[in-house]
């Protein structure tokens, strides 16, 4: 597969429940899965994360754009990341291929992964889309950043149960 076939990572706002999920991959993906993406820390951004390389984990999704998606999908991703084209310094992410790890609960042969032959083994690295933090914030991020514990965006305060307001 090429680079431009690539699935996506997701670990903040566009995770499902979130508020740019619906916005942004409804209707666009075909299939998504927990995932964890190695070597990456999550650091609090103003009202979304962002991923830094570094000694730990980040969790989140690996989602795969439904047939015929792809393009559209690329295009609203780098704009609403702030993706101006690979080492721009106006960046304010930068979209780079790396290895995720599916999580404990997917994929399963009915994910659109499988169907997209995206999944040959679930035990295996998937190659996908990432976007981590340009280089000026991660700058920012490493010498003041906040890190999100655990490297969950999802986990980062506490969700209310049912009939809680």
């Amino acid at each position: 597969m090429t680079e431009d076939g690539l699935p996506f990572f997701v670990y903040g706002t566009l995770l499902p429940g979130e508020r740019n999920h619906d916005r942004f991959l409804t209707g666009r993906v075909r299939g998504q899965c927990p995932a964890v993406l190695p070597g990456a820390l999550l650091y609090h951004g103003p009202g979304y994360p962002y991923a830094v390389e570094g000694p730990g984990e980040v969790r989140g999704a690996l989602v795969t754009a439904a047939p015929g998606a792809y393009g559209e999908l690329v295009a609203l991703l780098n704009e609403l990341e702030g993706y101006l084209g690979p080492g721009s310094p106006r960046n304010l992410y930068e979209r780079v291929a790396r290895p995720v790890v599916p999580g404990p609960d997917g994929p399963d042969a009915s994910d659109g992964l499988y169907r997209a032959g995206v999944r040959a083994d679930p035990a295996r690295p998937v190659r996908a889309w990432v976007y981590l933090a340009g280089a000026a914030v991660t700058r920012s991020l490493r010498t003041g950043g906040t890190p999100v514990p655990g490297g969950d965006w999802l986990a980062r305060h506490p969700r209310p149960g049912p009939g809680t307001p």
